[in-house]
């Protein structure tokens, strides 16, 4: 791996791996030769030095009333490994303890409805991964489809996999296919809806969520997740009912 890839690894941005490194090639140095040579303006320079010393990575001495810099050796990029292990490791235990308290309060705003729209091939990937995150926590692993033809090719785009990963998951799922074509991929039950040519929008519903996925004028995939457990009651039993009418 490249030095400056690893140092981006550890949390140094682009100035502050300059900086350092101009330091190592240079030896004790001023701030002013420092600067040039990272290409670094010499107040940003000095600022990123004394971080660089609050991380126990240079230091500095005085000589015929200058200021001089210097590396200390790279071993101790070790050290500030393990210190910054420490500080996620406590982090982890404060967040554990402040976790319920986070949970109370993200629960209270659950109950109001929430919309969140998502647009492209991305998006999308986005709203089914959601599908499969959420119904791998539910107490029953199975959500409910009204698969349009329209939208379904244009679904999978960034996410070929999905069935395959649902499945993994043992995630199973009911449709109802409005329009022609579609298959069964395991653990998935599909009825027809043969009246209906087709629909201009892909509904999942899922655990408290509704999930709208359509296309806009240039055909690109665009869609949206509400939450809300009523109308996702309301949505589930109307799908239930048509369901049994589909047999």
């Amino acid at each position: 791996m490249q030095i400056n890839a690893l140092l981006k690894q550890l949390g140094f941005s682009e100035k502050e791996i300059s900086v350092y490194l101009s330091l190592v090639n240079l030896g004790p140095a001023s701030v002013r030769t420092i600067a040039q040579k990272a290409q670094v303006n010499r107040g940003t320079t000095y600022d990123i030095l004394k971080s660089l010393k609050e991380r126990a990575l240079v230091s500095y001495f005085h000589q015929d009333k200058h200021q001089y810099f210097l590396a200390e050796n790279p071993d101790k990029l070790k050290n500030f490994i393990t210190e910054k292990i420490k500080g996620l490791n406590q982090s982890k235990e404060e967040l554990d303890l402040a976790l319920p308290e986070l949970k109370s309060i993200y629960n209270q705003a659950e109950q109001k409805p929430v919309v969140k729209y998502y647009e492209g091939a991305k998006g999308i990937k986005t709203i089914l991964e959601d599908v499969l995150d959420v119904m791998s926590e539910s107490d029953k692993k199975e959500y409910y489809v009204y698969s349009a033809s329209d939208v379904r090719k244009h679904l999978y785009q960034d996410f070929p996999n999905f069935a395959k990963e649902r499945i993994k998951r043992k995630i199973s799922c009911k449709v109802i296919a409005v329009g022609s074509g579609g298959q069964l991929w395991g653990m998935d039950e599909r009825r027809w809806n043969s009246k209906t040519e087709g629909s201009p929008t892909y509904m999942i519903l899922y655990d408290k969520k509704l999930a709208l996925i359509s296309l806009n004028k240039e055909q690109a995939p665009m869609g949206m997740i509400i939450s809300d457990q009523g109308i996702w009651q309301t949505n589930k039993m109307i799908f239930e009912y048509i369901w049994q009418t589909l047999k």
